[in-house]
């Protein structure tokens, strides 16, 4: 086990820091972990089978949009984590090489982070299962949010947003293993690792792994330190030693 100012010394030292994130960094701005106690696989508000399945979307559409709607009328009024901005701050010193993310929130852009690849895709953007047209971000949230299911200007397809569904690759998997195996230390934060594949990115990682998360991140490989406390007072901890220590 590891603690805030051990943690606070490895980055210090650190100039390759690669961190890869899960829901549980964006807990504490509102957003319900989708495994956690008010998640969506415990509270069935949604049957993830039909919202998040490619199959699913392309034979009735309604369910994946469903939940578009509600989520995307909460989280413009999310406000980034403590430690969505901690991450921000080393990026624009340097230390931290990128953000890896299975998150389609936004959150770290909203705190600042310039380079962040995101695996599971975004709201950034959609296009048309027909024709493919591109459609750009507000676009695309005026027609979900008037529409229910939007439908192209070109061809009257379905627009999908560029989430990756069930049944879809990963997005950027060959970029961020690369950035991996270059990281002098790798943060995996408020993820379990459990979902795969970028659960294996730890392991490619040339520096030390530490593990963030509230509570438990499950077995944890052999080699990987974990701190198992509130995400937000950790890295409020590591900043105050990294800045404010004599």
């Amino acid at each position: 086990m590891i603690d805030a100012q051990k943690l606070a010394g490895l980055i210090q030292e650190s100039h390759h820091i690669v961190a890869l994130t899960g829901a549980g960094i964006s807990t504490n701005a509102g957003i319900p972990d989708f495994r956690g106690p008010k998640g969506i696989y415990v509270t069935h508000q949604y049957d993830p089978e039909k919202t998040f399945d490619i199959e699913w979307f392309d034979t009735d559409p309604h369910y994946f949009f469903d939940f578009a709607r509600d989520f995307l009328s909460t989280i413009d009024h999310m406000v980034p984590t403590q430690a969505h901005a901690f991450l921000a701050e080393l990026e624009q010193q340097g230390r931290l090489r990128c953000v890896i993310t299975q998150n389609i929130d936004g959150l770290h852009q909203k705190a600042g982070s310039k380079n962040v690849i995101e695996l599971h895709g975004s709201f950034q953007q959609g296009h048309c299962r027909r024709c493919g047209y591109g459609y750009s971000c507000d676009e695309l949230k005026r027609k979900i949010l008037v529409e229910g299911i939007p439908h192209c200007d070109r061809c009257n397809g379905v627009i999908k947003p560029d989430i990756v569904l069930y049944g879809e690759p990963v997005r950027g998997m060959e970029e961020a293993t690369s950035e991996a195996r270059h990281a002098d230390l790798f943060l995996a934060i408020g993820t379990s690792l459990t979902v795969y594949p970028a659960a294996m990115l730890p392991h490619f990682s040339g520096g030390p792994v530490v593990s963030i998360n509230r509570g438990s991140a499950g077995k944890l490989a052999q080699g990987i330190e974990s701190i198992e406390r509130d995400i937000d007072e950790v890295f409020t901890e590591v900043r105050n030693a990294l800045f404010y220590s004599s």
